[in-house]
């Protein structure tokens, strides 16, 4: 089936051709970000070869290129959902209420870095790292501050937490309990992507399978007792701020997600059951019609895996729903008013892509943590796209564009490239111990910073239009009391709690842990039900399964 009579391509391609002897371009090569070559003009015959069948799919239709449903925004806008955490509990807490009253949709909580890894605040490993890039979490006494006066159950939570996920969700598990809202009416997402750690962020803690059994037993409690909660959202955001094209991004994103498809597989899990509750988490850069492509062919490449290769009949265990967060790695500490520019650009391209959910960045993020003005900027950019630009009016607007349509297809095809090497390496923990993925990341990082130092590709106010004004942009302070009042109310848990009940639960995690059947998030709520805190729980994880220590890579 065609769309346009051959003789009529073959025309139009002799005129194409006889148009190459233009006028001089200002340069002899565009590309997109990821280094794609972008020609001087789309046409039919980017696709010509083509099964012409699939210019006829509607959104909400298999494989979905289009978006998942039939009335995209017009049925209902995208969950805004700005990601905020520092200090202590009760200043998040407060960001959490102020965005609220701002018209915000959704809570997004940042972890600071010794939760990230698993140590409370009073640590040694912990020391100067207090709240600085995310809200300190080492107990349940901070998560029921934290969550204290929300609207839980009306309101999706999503949690950006990696290592220790299992054991941060049990803490919100049962401060939601306390305050009476029963689990299975808890709706959010807990990032829980160990993958991406071991492949980006570097943020691991134990060796890939114990860590895979973990992630594995969230995914298995979840589908059980948590149905609206997804216990992945499987993140290419952290691969690409680490240095990655959009096509690796979008390759080795879905190569995780398929991962943990097998694992839940492996279980003895139906994937109709739990398919459904895996959602995904990608980057928002500043290339337009590359980053729009990304998502498009994202979604088509999953529902394909999942129907094809996972045999999934569901039509919602093919829906590949995902959150997109603007660009951090694009933000820049010269002239960062610019960066308003920047992070709208960013977000157009995720609501035109068909995003479910959306973070936009603070102009000042590149100089501290976002004050309440410049936040407030930035959730006023969605606003702004929302209700004022049009594009929600419409389903997948750019549908049909040659333009994109050529690159939603380059896209595929060099995900499925990736696909093909990453099973030729054995698969993907074997690639992630061989470090290919690595290597792929720093050559694509490498190839983009010598085009930024070389002026060939420029960066506004960086390497090109730079100015001598320095910034008079407000930046945040945190309250400098804030260290000494974590750690009192840490001694204060400590000291009140049942020292032999603490000691039973954590015993019951230590026995879970060492079988190789079970469950542990059972033991883990009950733990943390009885105030033990994170890194007592991680610290006995550790005991059984150790540490992982990278090995080098060159």
């Amino acid at each position: 089936m065609t769309l346009y009579r051959p003789e009529a391509l073959a025309d139009l391609s002799g005129r194409r051709a006889a148009g190459d002897a233009i006028p001089a371009e200002r340069s002899d090569h565009f590309s997109t970000l990821g280094g794609i070559p972008v020609a001087r003009v789309y046409t039919p015959l980017e696709r010509a070869g083509l099964d012409r069948a699939a210019e006829l799919e509607l959104p909400g239709e298999y494989p979905f290129t289009r978006g998942l449903h039939a009335t995209g925004y017009r049925g209902k806008l995208w969950t805004m959902r700005m990601f905020a955490g520092f200090g202590t509990a009760e200043e998040t807490n407060r960001r959490f209420k102020y965005l609220l009253t701002q018209g915000q949709t959704g809570l997004s909580v940042a972890f600071d870095l010794p939760t990230l890894y698993g140590y409370d605040t009073d640590s040694a490993e912990a020391e100067g790292e207090f709240g600085k890039c995310g809200v300190a979490v080492s107990s349940l006494r901070d998560m029921e501050i934290l969550l204290d006066d929300l609207p839980l159950g009306c309101i999706t939570t999503s949690m950006t937490i990696n290592g220790p996920a299992a054991v941060i969700w049990a803490m919100l598990i049962v401060a939601a309990q306390k305050q009476g809202i029963p689990r299975q009416a808890l709706g959010g997402t807990l990032q829980n992507d160990i993958l991406k750690e071991y492949i980006a962020q570097k943020e691991f803690i134990f060796p890939p399978r114990p860590s895979m059994r973990l992630v594995t037993d969230t995914v298995e409690f979840a589908t059980a007792e948590m149905p609206r909660w997804n216990p992945i959202s499987v993140s290419g955001y952290h691969i690409r701020e680490a240095g990655a094209t959009a096509a690796q991004e979008l390759a080795f994103t879905l190569a995780d997600g398929l991962e943990y498809v097998r694992w839940a597989l492996d279980r003895g899990l139906a994937v109709d059951d739990f398919a459904p509750r895996i959602s995904f988490f990608f980057n928002a850069h500043n290339d337009l019609f590359e980053e729009i492509a990304k998502y498009r062919a994202a979604r088509r490449i999953w529902a394909r895996e999942m129907r094809e290769q996972f045999g999934a009949a569901q039509p919602r265990a093919w829906q590949m729903r995902f959150h997109a967060q603007t660009a951090g790695v694009s933000l820049t500490a010269q002239q960062p008013l610019n960066n308003v520019a920047r992070v709208a650009l960013q977000a157009l391209a995720a609501v035109l892509g068909g995003a479910q959910s959306l973070h936009t960045n603070s102009l000042d993020e590149a100089l501290a943590l976002p004050s309440e003005e410049a936040v407030t900027v930035a959730l006023r950019t969605q606003q702004i796209l929302a209700h004022e630009s049009g594009v929600a009016n419409t389903v997948d607007p750019l549908g049909g564009s040659f333009f994109v349509e050529a690159l939603t297809d380059e896209m595929e095809r060099q995900a499925y490239r990736y696909f093909k090497q990453i099973e030729e390496l054995g698969g993907v923990l074997p690639s992630i111990e061989a470090g290919f993925f690595q290597h792929e990341i720093v050559e694509a990082a490498l190839h983009f910073q010598r085009e930024v130092e070389s002026g060939r590709r420029i960066i506004v106010g960086v390497n090109d239009f730079g100015s001598k004004e320095k910034s008079a942009v407000p930046t945040l302070e945190m309250d400098g009391e804030g260290y000494q009042r974590q750690v009192a109310r840490l001694r204060a848990v400590k000291a009140g709690r049942d020292q032999r009940a603490v000691a039973a639960r954590l015993r019951a995690v230590e026995q879970a842990a060492q079988r190789e059947d079970g469950n542990l998030m059972g033991p883990l709520l009950d733990a943390v039900a009885e105030y033990a805190t994170l890194q007592e729980i991680m610290d006995v994880l550790r005991g059984v399964w150790g540490e992982y220590h990278e090995p080098a890579i060159l």
